[in-house]
């Protein structure tokens, strides 16, 4: 492959008299975006791509020379670490039927023909292969011990991520920033409408007691009349439950999962119609469920038709709300 096709990284396993030993470690950029698939669809990109075998080994060894075996994907990995840096691996077919009595020394000779020390300080084995302890003893002329999985897994240095998909991450937190900026900007912008609304209010206020003053020797029956008509005649508008962008907000709330999606709103003095696609009639009828349990809608009565079923499976529906 190109190197525009893969992504590699290394560790320093040792360093002396000016010289050093590596491991590398590379991935073929389409096969790691294959396995990444359903993160990628959602668009969630890890902040690290790592090899396994080299976070348990910084785990478990970190010094001297050992060696790992423990099961992945129905067969036996076999890895060998040196200073807490994987140094070689390699995959036993079989899985715990493999004959450990002629693969391990196999591999001890193929890693002693790279330059790699076969002297194992310590052999571990991971708990799922606790059976094959015995095979392993034999055919090392080593104890050994049993590991058990770690949670979290601790951090190595290999860090496989491609260039892209660090550019693309790189842009997903840029646009993150921007997103609270946005809102900080608009707590700012609806705090000044507020106190403009607050000024208003206020001078609103100073209005209707010059009238009071001006109009004092009306008949007092006649002014609180008028008074209570008027708040009356307000009061839909100053009820936050009608509010547009309040019922607009608690029908968003209410959606189960992105597969629903909004796509007409209508409200007047006496109805409300939400028209909108879903992927599944079902998730059309857990949206009306949940909007009509939504405790800040309860002024509301929803009721909805049968939704329509498209050439794609997709349910258009149309939900209608009427006050109480």
């Amino acid at each position: 492959f190109s190197t525009e096709e893969v992504t590699s990284d290394f560790e320093v396993i040792e360093q002396a008299n000016g010289e050093c030993v590596i491991s590398a470690v590379a991935v073929q950029n389409q096969r790691l975006t294959e396995i990444a698939a359903p993160l990628l669809n959602r668009g969630v990109i890890p902040r690290a791509v790592t090899v396994y075998a080299a976070q348990r080994v910084a785990t478990h060894a970190g010094k001297g020379c050992a060696l790992f075996i423990y099961p992945e994907s129905g067969a036996l990995v076999s890895a060998i670490s040196e200073n807490g840096k994987l140094s070689f691996a390699r995959t036993i077919d079989g899985g715990v039927a493999a004959p450990l009595e002629l693969e391990l020394p196999q591999l001890t000779m193929t890693a002693e023909l790279q330059g790699i020390t076969a002297s194992f300080q310590n052999v571990l084995v991971d708990e799922k292969c606790f059976g094959l302890r015995d095979k392993i003893e034999q055919a090392l002329a080593a104890p050994t011990e049993t590991m058990a999985i770690e949670t979290p897994p601790a951090s190595t240095g290999l860090n496989l991520l491609p260039q892209a998909w660090r550019d693309e991450r790189l842009r997903q937190v840029r646009r993150e920033q921007w997103k609270k900026r946005l809102v900080l900007g608009g707590i700012a912008y609806g705090a000044i409408v507020a106190l403009a609304l607050i000024q208003l209010g206020y001078l609103k206020f100073r209005e209707r007691q010059l009238d009071r003053q001006i109009k004092r020797d009306a008949p007092r029956t006649v002014f609180v009349r008028e008074a209570a008509n008027n708040w009356k005649a307000l009061a839909p508008a100053i009820d936050p439950h009608f509010y547009p962008i309040e019922i607009l907000l608690h029908l968003f709330d209410s959606l189960p999962s992105q597969d629903v999606r909004i796509t007409a709103y209508n409200q007047s003095a006496r109805q409300i119609s939400v028209e909108g696609e879903a992927n599944k009639a079902a998730l059309a009828y857990q949206f009306a469920d949940k909007v009509k349990k939504h405790p800040d809608l309860q002024s509301f009565t929803f009721d909805m038709q049968s939704p329509r079923i498209l050439p794609n499976d997709h349910a258009q529906f149309r939900l209608e709300g009427r006050p109480r």
